[in-house]
């Protein structure tokens, strides 16, 4: 059962750039079936708050960061909706010395990125 809860709650990953250490860009597809959209909401699914957290958390401490875990969101910021069917851009960068890591979501419009959501997450060991 944990494998198929694990995929319906991860995005498709269509790839993955990471020239620095401490940097990465991942573009994810959001499949409508994934299961946050299911509830959240009916007349317009929305991908959650909660959702993009995890995310950033997950491709950080796999990707930049291996040993370290959450301790404290420093501040986030919501700023338009990410819809099914979307594909965008998380970027993420560690600074270790403020044990700080810095995430975004930019949406593709075409060739043009718009931000959806940002933030920073102070990590500890």
């Amino acid at each position: 059962m944990r494998n198929y809860r694990s995929y319906f709650m991860k995005p498709h990953e269509i790839e993955r750039h990471q020239a620095l250490p401490h940097q990465a860009e991942i573009v994810l597809q959001l499949d409508p079936s994934l299961f946050w959209f299911s509830g959240h909401f009916s007349v317009q699914p929305l991908l959650p708050g909660v959702a993009q957290l995890n995310w950033a958390m997950d491709y950080a401490t796999t990707l930049l960061v291996p040993g370290w875990r959450f301790h404290s969101i420093q501040n986030v910021k919501f700023q338009s909706p990410l819809l099914p069917e979307a594909t965008v851009t998380l970027s993420l960068s560690w600074q270790e010395a403020r044990q700080m890591l810095t995430f975004s979501y930019q949406r593709h419009d075409g060739d043009v990125r718009h931000t959806a959501s940002s933030g920073k997450i102070r990590l500890c060991r």
